[in-house]
């Protein structure tokens, strides 16, 4: 007797990496103690929040006893925040945004969810350059998108613009993009986000349906060695981005995230709409309306960024010490070394003998590499050089 649905037990089957490394690091952590296990496999902000985010959650108390203080709220956010985010976010993107251009959700992942439920149709197809996060086949395969990945120039993780070009049909939909790139760390330079907005503009010349630039764009705050994160908005009315302050506040829990569209999108008014209604009918209803207080509070604020310069330092250390090569992050807080020996499962299950968890390429589009994330504590990794060193060996890496 079938009990789940056919597309869910294969997305089930094909579960992510990430969070198989995970569950293998509970167990590991039981039988060796935590303190002997070096996990890098999450992406989950562990720097304390600024600091007033103290002083705000004590100013809202008064304000969530009253009635409605922690009642529903419109669908697209809490209407002073969601001005206020206009607001921010025009200062960023470089663009004259208003708040229906803005729509509030439950994370950026929900931001994605959200809008590819209002644009896509079965079989529709959404180009993405590898390696990509893991999710966004499962965020557009659930309403019958289909996610194409594109591999990237290996040296530098851009785009390979002649084989995007090569793969545009008559279904693409969507090209999607993540800059600061998880799992790469790569920031996509002007000139390359100026080349896509360009080649989507062109590919919408005589088009009866719009392909969208979608900029998904969590780690947009933490970019190192004074690398720019270009605004995306002003280069193309198909643009949207993503975003939420998961990261720059260390508020991953609290599920905040937007939408934000070019002002100059055609029929802007209607795509907002859509995108609201898909807020609602998701489930989603709306963001939480304390997080989207508490956010409005913190625009502007993040939490000490130079921690992830410093351990990024650190690990750079780590993996000169152990001879693996690897590409520099310049955003985000991810390494995405070569596996030695090229296998990158088998390296990941050697490193896993040494109690490290990392997550296979595999599982973001490109084999061959490995993901390690520094959202780590200092001993975490200091305390695994030796163990990178000795599973580097056993592959044929030298310092």
């Amino acid at each position: 007797m079938q009990i789940v649905a056919e597309q869910i037990r294969h997305q089930m089957a094909g579960a992510s990496w990430i969070r198989k490394m995970f569950e293998k690091g509970i167990e590991l952590k039981k039988q060796v103690g935590a303190d002997n296990v070096f996990d890098f496999s999450l992406g989950n902000p562990d720097i304390p929040p600024p600091a007033k985010l103290r002083d705000a959650m004590i100013r809202l108390a008064d304000d969530v006893v009253k009635p409605m203080g922690v009642g529903y709220c419109p669908n697209s956010g809490y209407p002073p925040f969601r001005s206020a985010l206009a607001e921010h976010l025009s200062r960023q993107q470089q663009v004259g945004l208003k708040p229906e251009h803005v729509i509030v959700t439950c994370g950026a992942a929900g931001a994605i969810t959200s809008f590819f439920r209002a644009v896509l149709e079965p079989g529709d197809e959404v180009l993405v350059p590898a390696p990509y996060f893991v999710e966004y086949g499962s965020y557009c395969g659930h309403f019958g998108g289909v996610l194409k990945a594109i591999p990237s120039k290996s040296h530098d993780f851009t785009p390979d613009f002649e084989a995007l070009e090569a793969a545009v049909t008559d279904k693409t939909r969507v090209v999607l993009f993540n800059s600061p790139n998880n799992p790469t760390g790569a920031v996509y330079s002007r000139e390359t986000v100026s080349r896509l907005a360009a080649w989507v503009n062109g590919l919408n010349e005589g088009r009866e349906r719009a392909v969208f630039l979608v900029a998904d764009e969590p780690y947009r705050f933490l970019a190192y060695d004074g690398a720019e994160v270009p605004p995306v908005l002003p280069l193309s009315p198909y643009a949207v981005v993503m975003g939420s302050f998961s990261k720059n506040l260390s508020f991953a829990g609290e599920r905040i995230g937007f939408v934000a569209m070019s002002p100059s999108m055609p029929d802007a008014s209607l795509l907002s709409a859509a995108i609201t209604m898909t807020v609602r009918t998701l489930g989603f209803v709306n963001a939480p309306i304390i997080g989207q207080k508490l956010a409005m509070e913190l625009l502007g604020e993040s939490a000490d960024r130079s921690v992830y310069d410093r351990r990024r330092e650190m690990m750079c250390a780590v993996l000169d010490g152990a001879g693996i090569r690897y590409f520099r992050p310049q955003g985000a807080f991810y390494f995405f070394p070569e596996a030695p020996g090229g296998d990158d499962v088998a390296f990941v299950d050697a490193l896993l003998k040494e109690n490290i968890l990392a997550v296979p390429g595999s599982g973001f589009g490109m084999k061959g590499h490995f993901r390690l994330s520094f959202s780590v504590e200092d001993r975490v990794i200091t305390g695994s050089a030796e163990g990178f060193k000795r599973a580097a060996e056993a592959y044929g890496a030298s310092a």
